[in-house]
């Protein structure tokens, strides 16, 4: 079969690689049919992450069941599937708990398994990770891009949104404007906040945040950020903020726009020395609430699944450009020089 192979910094190729087999019991073999290249996956592109040389790569696969082993009961050859970022058996008592991401047998595509920017992929824990997709759908293109960001975007965008304890008739602010934040707006919306203020560096992808339901957008590119958006939400501060980048600065900016009493929804992976000059204090006395990390997506997955079949939401415009699998080198490369917002892989 062939793959999507990290060889170094900037240089991934699609490389002939072993085909995949049932190692255990729980096993399922997926044919991707759809993939993406992920902004967390621009780490290892850029050398920001450790990673070997011939490492498989991607994490968000959705394909077609073609085998599963003795013990798989959930799913069977030819179900439509869609998998989380996150490797997870669902029994265990921290997947019961909704933290799936931590599950005690689980894991990660392209560490614990293969990746999923290839033709083919072993599931582990396949009854735990892979979620059917409706019969009635699966011929219908739209509908299957709008289904496809749950495995990741998606569903990391809805957990800053949870953690940040938005309700109906709030004030929201989303931090970052990239494929992630914009889905932090539409799930602060999806959950009712009545005003959402988009952050970003860009002006397009500010303009699709408000297509997406921001009701206000304001650029970081300014020096009085935080300025700005205290004088948008009465001088207080937000109650719920949304930090979905992982650096030093959308992490600072976070905590000196967050309403006392408020919460900070933080789902952005962070780089950089995070922790340096954090203003933990003032954190600590606006008694406010800081929760997030690896977005358990896979407990999110029926519900908002449910919204995209009956035409509530539809993620699908976070991708602004699509290719095939030969097509993946040259992804990664529009993503990393910003002429891409996310990509989309149709094999």
């Amino acid at each position: 079969m062939r793959a999507a192979v990290f060889h170094a910094a900037g240089d991934i190729r699609i490389d002939e690689v072993a085909d995949p087999k049932i190692e255990a019991p729980t096993d399922a073999i997926v044919r991707i049919t759809r993939t993406a290249v992920c902004g967390s996956d621009l780490w290892l592109y850029r050398g920001q992450q450790p990673y070997e040389p011939g490492g498989r790569t991607g994490h968000e696969p959705m394909g077609v069941v073609e085998e599963v082993g003795a013990d798989v009961r959930h799913v069977k050859p030819g179900d439509l599937v869609l998998a989380p970022f996150a490797i997870s058996d669902g029994t265990c008592d921290l997947c019961r708990e909704g933290v799936h991401t931590s599950c005690r047998h689980g894991g990660f595509w392209a560490m614990m398994t293969d990746g999923a920017q290839g033709q083919f992929v072993r599931a582990p824990l396949a009854d735990g990770t892979l979620v059917p997709v409706p019969e009635r759908v699966r011929e219908d293109d739209a509908l299957l891009d709008a289904l496809f960001p749950l495995t990741d975007v998606m569903g990391t965008g809805h957990h800053a949104a949870v953690c940040a304890g938005v309700t109906a008739g709030s004030t929201a602010v989303v931090i970052g404007d990239g494929a992630v934040g914009l889905c932090g707006v539409l799930a602060a919306r999806r959950l009712g906040a009545e005003r959402i203020i988009a952050v970003g560096h860009h002006e397009d992808r500010l303009a699709k945040a408000r297509a997406f339901g921001a009701t206000d957008v304001v650029s970081s590119h300014g020096a009085d950020v935080a300025e700005e958006i205290l004088a948008l939400t009465g001088g207080a501060g937000a109650r719920h903020v949304l930090e979905c980048v992982g650096s030093t600065a959308a992490m600072q900016q976070a905590i000196q726009i967050v309403r006392p009493g408020g919460a900070i929804g933080y789902v952005g992976v962070p780089h950089g020395p995070a922790a340096d000059g954090l203003d933990i204090m003032s954190l600590f006395f606006k008694n406010a609430t800081f929760r997030g990390g690896p977005a358990p997506v896979r407990a999110y997955m029926e519900a908002l699944m449910a919204d995209v079949l009956e035409g509530k939401l539809d993620p699908s415009p976070v991708f602004d450009m699509t290719v095939d699998l030969d097509g993946i080198p040259d992804g990664y490369a529009a993503m990393d020089t910003r002429q891409a917002l996310k990509v989309l892989v149709k094999i």
